[in-house]
């Protein structure tokens, strides 16, 4: 049996062809990811269990995973506690350091859990709906971990309606992240939360432009559900 840890023989093949799949990355023109065979690190905000864990050890990246459900987040850590290079810290980010909040958990296994009551979500999604509340206190992203923008050159946010709070608390570190990818929506998925086109107007006061949006759900003539990619202005 494997141990925890340890670095077998797969590793070492795959480690040989990263570079290959990184390049394949990069020069996928259909791939809403592509961006990830540019950067040596990634930021994994609203980790739930980790999903792309696979896809990241295939690409060489060093990633950091950040959930705040105490259960999912112990399925996060087995997901990813044999794969070198990656690691998972327990917390809700926000804008805010030590202010309390109510978090909604979501029935779809926590995935659409967040701080902010359902709106035009029950239109797209009908059956997923809030199944219990806990209070955790939030805090940013930079008083969480001490970050190094030069390994950690990307910012993937899927924190359900509050990414561009996310956003607002990791401002001095914005400088340094070559990409942020978030779900952003037309439609007001959440009460009182920020659109795509707020998103897009915060990132590019800060430096930073819309290079790609990827429709994943909505609905004809109402609106629509995106994968947005940013990228720093040279």
């Amino acid at each position: 049996m494997r141990r925890e840890g340890t670095i077998g023989f797969r590793d070492v093949i795959l480690d040989a062809i990263v570079p290959a799949r990184r390049a394949v990355a990069r020069h996928a023109s259909g791939n809403p990811d592509g961006f990830l065979g540019q950067v040596r690190g990634v930021i994994h905000i609203g980790a739930n269990l980790g999903q792309e864990r696979f896809r990241d050890r295939r690409l060489g990246l060093e990633v950091l995973w950040i959930e705040p459900i105490p259960s999912v987040f112990e399925g996060l850590q087995r997901n990813i506690r044999v794969l070198p290079g990656q690691r998972a810290v327990r917390a809700l980010v926000t804008d805010t350091d030590g202010r309390g909040h109510d978090f909604h958990i979501a029935s779809n296994d926590g995935a659409s859990s967040s701080i902010h009551a359902l709106k035009r979500s029950l239109e797209i999604w009908p059956r997923v709906h809030f199944v219990d509340t806990m209070h955790i206190e939030s805090v940013t992203l930079l008083r969480r971990e001490r970050i190094d923008s030069a390994r950690s050159q990307a910012l993937v946010l899927d924190t359900q309606g509050s990414e561009r709070l996310v956003l607002h608390g990791a401002a001095s570190l914005l400088g340094g992240i070559r990409f942020v990818k978030v779900e952003a929506y037309d439609l007001e998925l959440y009460e009182g939360r920020c659109r795509r086109s707020d998103i897009s107007a915060y990132l590019g006061s800060q430096g930073s432009e819309e290079i790609r949006h990827t429709p994943f759900a909505g609905r004809a003539g109402d609106g629509t559900c995106y994968d947005v990619v940013f990228r720093r202005r040279a």
